[in-house]
């Protein structure tokens, strides 16, 4: 595979953190953080289509965005930028990036205008005024990396998909998990169409599994389908800034983005957190992470910039869960991330923890500069199933490979 490339060797000089930033989920007593693998969505964008949905979801006509459908927006990458300033001094203060001089990282990303661009907003906060080379098919040309599913670059039984989808839906299926979701989908019809009415909305279309077909991954209907878009639309709406006045026409509040988004969530839930689902959409990411992790002479920073669908997927492969404010619990937020974080001891050993690290809603929507007083929701993740020096949910470095490397199974 070709790729353009590549590795990011940044001459930059950074400012010392201050040492309030180092108390910041602190490396545990006799290790050392000497790399971090960062899986991150995107930051914010507008819907993917033009319109966003088909006529008649809402009333009126959609907001209209200061960009092509589906790139990143101009406030989407300065939020990005923030949360890279921060991670700059995160890692200063932690000891893996040096304070002046040079600094090695690595930038990765899909080949989607929103995922491009997000990488190079990266690099302005990480290294500002530092040429930066970034890791990239041309644009929109399909990366099976980040959907080996949809490129059929990993055998997929979608009939063991749509198993482990229903089982993940519980008692009712999902129909069961509609009804759970009922007073979210009358409260975004009223968004949508301001007094109910035939034909408007998204509550009167029953929900179900689309049936399964070959090498693809399951999607849902109805609409618990529409709801998660439209739910979407609305939260991107609030975090790129928009007057309250356009945020759902005048008719969301600030609560009703937190809660509907409950809707994106339950999406992500039922079709890319499934174990079988997850390890096969993760099936080239994994190795990538891995060897950025494991492999001799690589970068202390790996960032690789995918979608929602990513970050969702590790978190179901690994079990792992946060709630950034603002968001659903499990929402991949804009610009939200799973670090994977490398800590070697004295004889060399080495063992991998998980933090989630991401803005809130708020702070993307004001651009809230971030410091140690003020940082993004940063949350360690423990890893079921492992332990190690006495630490719950922290891994061994062959425990966390052969968690990535299994095959796919139900």
């Amino acid at each position: 595979m070709i790729r353009t490339t590549l590795a990011a060797a940044l001459t930059l000089t950074l400012p010392l953190a201050s040492p309030a930033a180092a108390q910041q989920l602190p490396v545990p007593t006799g290790l050392k953080l000497d790399r971090t693998v960062v899986l991150m969505r995107h930051g914010v964008r507008p819907p993917t289509k033009a319109p966003p949905m088909p006529a008649g979801v809402a009333d009126r006509p959609w907001p209209t965005w200061p960009v092509a459908p589906g790139y990143l927006t101009p406030h989407g990458g300065a939020a990005v930028t923030q949360v890279a300033a921060f991670d700059r001094s995160y890692w200063v203060a932690k000891g893996l990036l040096p304070a002046t001089g040079c600094a090695r990282i690595r930038l990765v990303a899909d080949s989607d205008e929103r995922t491009i661009e997000t990488a190079k907003a990266y690099a302005r906060g990480i290294a500002p005024g530092c040429s930066a080379s970034i890791e990239h098919r041309p644009q929109g040309e399909a990366d099976p990396i980040f959907s080996p599913i949809d490129e059929k670059a990993v055998s997929f039984d979608a009939a063991t998909a749509q198993a482990a989808v229903l089982a993940a839906a519980g008692s009712g299926g999902i129909a069961g998990r509609e009804a759970r979701v009922r007073p979210l989908l009358t409260r975004l019809d009223a968004i949508l169409c301001g007094t109910p009415r035939p034909g408007c909305g998204v509550g009167d279309q029953a929900s179900d599994l689309a049936p399964a077909r070959p090498d693809r991954r399951p999607k849902l209907t109805g609409a618990l389908d529409r709801a998660s878009t439209a739910a979407q639309i609305l939260l991107l709406e609030y975090a790129d800034g928009k007057p309250m006045a356009e945020v759902g026409w005048g008719r969301a509040t600030a609560e009703d983005i937190a809660a509907l988004a409950a809707l994106h969530a339950l999406e992500f839930q039922l079709l890319a957190r499934p174990a079988y689902v997850a390890r096969a959409n993760l099936s080239l990411l994994s190795p990538l992470i891995l060897d950025a992790l494991q492999g001799a002479d690589r970068a202390p920073v790996t960032m690789i910039v995918g979608h929602d669908t990513n970050v969702a997927a590790m978190g179901g492969l690994l079990d792992l869960h946060w709630r950034v404010p603002g968001f659903a619990a499990d929402d991949p937020s804009p610009g939200g991330a799973i670090l994977f974080e490398r800590l070697t001891d004295a004889e060399g050993a080495h063992y991998v923890r998980a933090v989630f690290r991401s803005q809130t809603i708020d702070q993307i929507r004001t651009l809230t500069p971030l410091t140690s007083a003020r940082p993004p929701y940063m949350a360690l993740l423990p890893i079921p199933g492992c332990s190690a020096r006495g630490i719950i949910g922290l891994c061994t470095a062959k425990a966390f490979a052969a968690k990535l490397s299994a095959t796919p199974r139900d």
